[in-house]
């Protein structure tokens, strides 16, 4: 049974090169537009499953299913699994035929969210939840092999950070559209309109992917654009392990791994936790926090994008010192979100350089620079290694982040009051050692 498992999410055989240049060239534009629309929208989309969680944390909490420590259980569950399956899934990923491989998982975490409008039993939603970041680790690395079939290495930049806004525009919807519906409809739906939004895109996705080029006739991208400066397309399979093992080798992959564990830390806390802060702390009503946080997310698109244009182009594919440069974004947007003063237009500006410089952060060490060092036919492997630490990151921010907002709350009546300044300064610390660790790897040569 495992074996024909494995058959049906292994990639296909080459077939022989067609020789029709125009055929070829009319294929490629083709599917790169097909496959580009599905790995960004349909990722974006399926984030909604991920983020959910954080939009029904107060009315969980204020109707007493579920305590602060408790959501931090639940959600640390999904960040676990994640890297664990972010890890061997990324490994995975080389092997699969992504058509099957992402819109089997995206259908599988869209069914987790439909369960959890169903229940409020805490050891359930742990279950659930954990079994969804199981799911939605298929996700990125699937991702990332798509497009590294697809485009070129020279165009790897511009259609990472292509690419990288999907987690931008998941956020924006689960905090403007999921927040909305959960103000209007209740928590439960907050689970059910992702779940629905997974299944419709678990349909468009396998109708728009396909597998690796040379599987339906084509040249490898790097033949097609002429663009060959790394190793070979496909190697044979046992030279696929060992390259996938030496990416262990590689010093700088480990820097980055601790790097992208703790901007992982900032990132999901304010996904997390966000809204709540927002509505305790600044006094907004949750279609508000939702829409400031969505101007965060808005900003993320034009981050991701602008972090590979400007890596490319202005420092000729080097990463650290764009990492430096959106780190300190990042970390200016921060301190006006926390310490400005509590005016419309100071937040509006901490959201809009946080989304840029967190986004573009994520676009770097979520995986990006680990493809630029590591070999190019293994990139699911790289980005796996990365996600199980930055995804233990998240996991351990989210119970430390429940458990010291939880240690700030005082309840008088059925009034909740929150002192989130301890939970503020982790979320920064993590900031700052991140964006030193990012910079430290100034001297890091890309792969040629």
């Amino acid at each position: 049974m495992a074996g024909g498992i494995l058959k049906f999410f292994s990639t296909g055989a080459d077939l022989p090169e067609m020789s029709d240049r125009a055929q070829v060239d009319s294929l490629y534009k083709r599917h790169r537009f097909r496959v580009m629309l599905a790995i960004t929208l349909g990722y974006g989309l399926i984030y909604t499953c991920r983020l959910a969680l954080g939009v029904v944390k107060k009315p969980l909490i204020d109707s007493g299913i579920y305590s602060p420590s408790d959501l931090g259980m639940i959600g640390s569950a999904l960040f676990y699994t994640y890297a664990i399956g972010k890890l061997t899934n990324g490994f995975l990923a080389d092997h699969a035929n992504m058509k099957r491989f992402l819109a089997f998982a995206f259908l599988a975490t869209a069914l987790c969210n439909l369960a959890m409008g169903f229940t409020t039993a805490l050891w359930a939603a742990v279950m659930l939840w954990g079994l969804n970041g199981w799911f939605q680790s298929f996700g990125a690395p699937g991702g990332v092999v798509a497009m590294t079939s697809w485009f070129s290495n020279r165009e790897r930049g511009r259609a990472y950070g292509l690419w990288s806004t999907a987690h931008s525009i998941g956020e924006g919807l689960t905090f403007l559209v999921v927040g909305s519906t959960v103000a209007a409809l209740g928590w439960r739906w907050g689970f059910w309109g992702p779940g629905l939004i997974g299944v419709a895109t678990a349909i468009g996705c396998f109708a728009l992917i396909q597998d690796r080029p040379r599987t339906m006739g084509l040249p490898a991208v790097n033949d097609w654009k002429n663009d060959n400066y790394g190793e070979a397309e496909k190697p044979a399979a046992k030279s696929v392990i060992g390259l996938q093992l030496s990416i262990l080798r590689i010093p700088a992959i480990w820097v980055l791994c601790l790097a992208s564990a703790l901007t992982y830390v900032t990132r999901y806390a304010i996904n997390s936790w966000g809204v709540l802060y927002l509505q305790e702390a600044r006094g907004f009503s949750l279609p508000a926090a939702g829409t400031l946080l969505m101007v965060s997310t808005l900003a993320g698109i034009v981050g991701a994008i602008a972090f590979g244009l400007v890596s490319d182009k202005v420092f000729s594919g080097r990463r650290p010192p764009a990492n430096l440069l959106f780190g300190a974004l990042e970390l200016i947007g921060l301190l006006l979100i926390f310490f400005g003063p509590a005016s419309m237009p100071v937040l509006v500006t901490g959201m809009l350089l946080f989304g840029m410089g967190m986004t573009g952060m994520v676009t770097s060490l979520g995986g990006l620079f680990a493809v630029d060092i590591a070999p190019k036919r293994v990139a699911g492997a790289a980005m796996g290694v990365i996600g199980i630490f930055s995804y233990i990151g998240a996991g351990i921010q989210e119970q430390v982040s429940g458990l010291l907002i939880e240690k700030g709350m005082t309840v008088i009546g059925d009034v909740r009051s929150y002192d989130f300044g301890p939970v503020i300064w982790f979320w920064i610390g993590c900031s700052v050692l991140a964006t030193l660790l990012a910079t430290s790897l100034w001297r890091t040569k890309l792969r040629d």
